[in-house]
């Protein structure tokens, strides 16, 4: 038998794949000096904790706000949304033309795949029209840092790749001034300027079923014991459950 040709394992090639992605997005920071990159750490910690003074005082200010409310005997509505969770609960079969075309242009072309979204009359609407094939809700902030930190991957020049450093995100986001993990975190979950830029280099999420299974009825609205529709907080449960 000649030994030429020696067929590797295919977890052997899988890996030689992935060390060749990480060595590719590594490359960004091959030529900075230790200096430089010190420099870029310190800039993404102030940032970081920047981010955490910010989210700390806009939760404060919720429960500032509620407790007004409640010593006036009032009750306090929250701030509208900007942003939802879109998850697509159904498979392809039996689902007309017009909501199809819908969940391609949300990027939702498997079930369990997930999308954030900016809310706004147009995509209100949408959602509407997908209603039967779809859930989504409002995410919170450890929704949003699970999902990218756990299921994040980046669409880079159209294929998904892992993000494993900041350089990844720098290299194709760095013009926006979203050069790291936090930065991507904070643009999507506060629906930025550059949200449009930070979501479409997000790759939809490819989550697990939930455990526990689904409820068999997908179709059917939420409010009515189903799967699909607006769930509004109840999605971070749901995500916990798929993550």
């Amino acid at each position: 038998m000649s030994s030429d040709k020696v067929l590797a394992p295919e977890t052997v090639l899988k890996q030689r794949k992935n060390a060749e992605k990480s060595a590719i997005n590594s490359s960004a920071n091959a030529g900075l000096t230790k200096e430089q990159r010190r420099e870029k750490r310190q800039v993404v910690f102030k940032r970081a904790e920047q981010y955490v003074k910010e989210y700390r005082e806009l939760e404060q200010n919720e429960i500032r706000l509620r407790r007004q409310a409640k010593q006036a005997g009032d009750f306090y509505v929250p701030a509208q949304a900007k942003l939802a969770l879109v998850i697509r609960t159904k498979g392809v079969n039996k689902i007309a033309p017009k909501p199809r075309k819908v969940l391609q242009l949300m990027r939702l072309l498997q079930i369990n795949n997930a999308v954030f979204v900016r809310l706004t009359y147009a995509t209100t609407q949408m959602l509407q029209i997908i209603t039967p094939y779809a859930a989504w809700g409002t995410p919170n902030l450890k929704t949003v840092k699970e999902l990218i930190y756990k299921r994040g991957y980046a669409k880079v020049n159209k294929q998904r790749i892992p993000i494993t450093d900041n350089s990844v995100i720098e290299k194709s986001l760095g013009r926006f001034g979203i050069i790291c993990v936090e930065d991507l975190i904070h643009e999507i979950f506060t629906v930025g300027p550059n949200f449009k830029a930070a979501n479409n280099f997000l790759w939809p999420f490819k989550l697990s079923n939930p455990n526990g299974g689904w409820s068999g009825r997908k179709v059917r609205h939420f409010i009515e014991g189903g799967d699909a529709g607006n769930r509004e907080e109840f999605i971070n449960t749901l995500v916990r459950k798929m993550n």
